[in-house]
């Protein structure tokens, strides 16, 4: 085993582990954060209106994170879209021409054959 293919191994060894750290990190936090939520001393009314505010703010970001992404998306397909056009349209020049050279050179193997049997 040489050097690149140890340390490409320690590499993906800490990608690894910082992985985990960090996502243990996230769900610990959630579940304090639940934990905090659920222990607090407020009034079932209080928990419930601030809960049910935090999830519409929750679905109003996620809404907008969405559309964000989905217009990114059309937008990229759009893009796309005219680049093929492009490449199908300079596609289809290209073809005729060479069509248009190969029917010239038969026009000319023709004549060129006429020649021949006239002079025979």
């Amino acid at each position: 085993m040489n050097d690149y293919d140890y340390e490409n191994r320690q590499d993906q060894e800490m990608t690894d582990a910082t992985r985990h750290v960090l996502t243990g990190i996230v769900v610990g936090g959630l579940i304090g954060a639940t934990a905090m939520m659920l222990l607090a001393p407020r009034s079932g009314e209080e928990m419930r209106s601030e809960i049910k505010d935090k999830a519409m703010d929750l679905r109003d970001r996620t809404t907008e994170s969405m559309k964000d992404r989905v217009s990114q998306v059309v937008s990229k397909a759009e893009h796309l879209k005219g680049g093929l056009r492009g490449r199908s349209s300079d596609l289809k020049h290209r073809g005729q021409d060479v069509l248009i050279e190969q029917l010239d050179r038969v026009s000319e193997a023709v004549e060129a054959a006429k020649k021949v049997l006239q002079e025979l």
